[in-house]
């Protein structure tokens, strides 16, 4: 059986002392009103990913990273490995994220690499996919969805899809303000969970969790978690204030 879940993407924001107050914000928030019908994430930037780890030993949220090379250890200035995400005691990562495929380029093969790393070293990746405004405007949103997924996380046996979390994006409603329709949401959810039937079967395709990603904040959290195949979201903005996310958190 799926489960719900709300994660936070913090992206690149807040410094350490804000990052901890927030934390320590929510930590308190969740204490109080344990969350009972979903699993809460909480991806800070890999500075605060210790702190994070630490709260997460008490608090009622996990951790998780934004990103993960596609390499393992050794010489790449700048990365950080699955192994060393694992050995800090994630639990999960985003990859595939909008902004990683815009800005820096990732492309199919190298979001497989890194779901493959990830899994390897028993970290559940959040695996992103969406369409940017042109591409729905052609009417071509299903046709990216569908190669995004068949060209990387449809490609793994059925025992290593079973830990992949999915987050559709409409790329379009990411910091625009602009937000998919709850209807527009549960049609590319449905979408997604007939090809994870077509590639697998309908049992695995009921087990897998998909969230929402793009402006979804309290005003409309409600609405679009009702749907019968959202089953939470990735907030970016709105996880930035402890009292939003909780808001949204308590939207099942």
């Amino acid at each position: 059986m799926r489960k719900n879940i709300v994660a936070g993407n913090w992206k690149m924001n807040l410094d350490f002392e804000k990052a901890e107050e927030l934390m320590d914000d929510l930590a308190e928030i969740l204490d109080e009103k344990k969350p009972e019908k979903c699993e809460v994430v909480i991806c800070p930037p890999y500075l605060y990913m210790e702190l994070a780890v630490d709260y997460a030993q008490e608090a009622n949220f996990e951790a998780g990273a934004q990103n993960v090379s596609s390499f393992d250890n050794g010489a790449y200035t700048g990365e950080i490995s699955a192994e060393m995400l694992k050995r800090l005691e994630v639990k999960y990562v985003i990859i595939g994220h909008s902004e990683r495929r815009a800005y820096f380029h990732e492309d199919n093969k190298v979001l497989q690499a890194k779901v493959r790393k990830a899994l390897d070293n028993n970290l559940k990746p959040i695996f992103c996919c969406g369409e940017v405004l042109e591409e729905r405007k052609g009417e071509k949103h299903f046709e990216v969805v569908e190669n995004q997924l068949k060209e990387t996380i449809l490609k793994l046996s059925k025992e290593e899809f079973s830990k992949i979390v999915i987050a559709y994006e409409p790329v379009w409603a990411i910091g625009t303000g602009e937000t998919a329709t709850p209807e527009q949401a549960q049609e590319m959810h449905a979408f997604i969970r007939g090809l994870i039937v077509e590639a697998y079967d309908e049992k695995v395709a009921d087990d897998t969790t998909i969230l929402y990603g793009g402006s979804c904040k309290p005003g409309n959290a409600k609405e679009i978690f009702a749907k019968p195949d959202v089953d939470g979201g990735l907030i970016g903005g709105a996880s930035l204030k402890a009292k939003d996310f909780a808001a949204i958190i308590d939207s099942f």
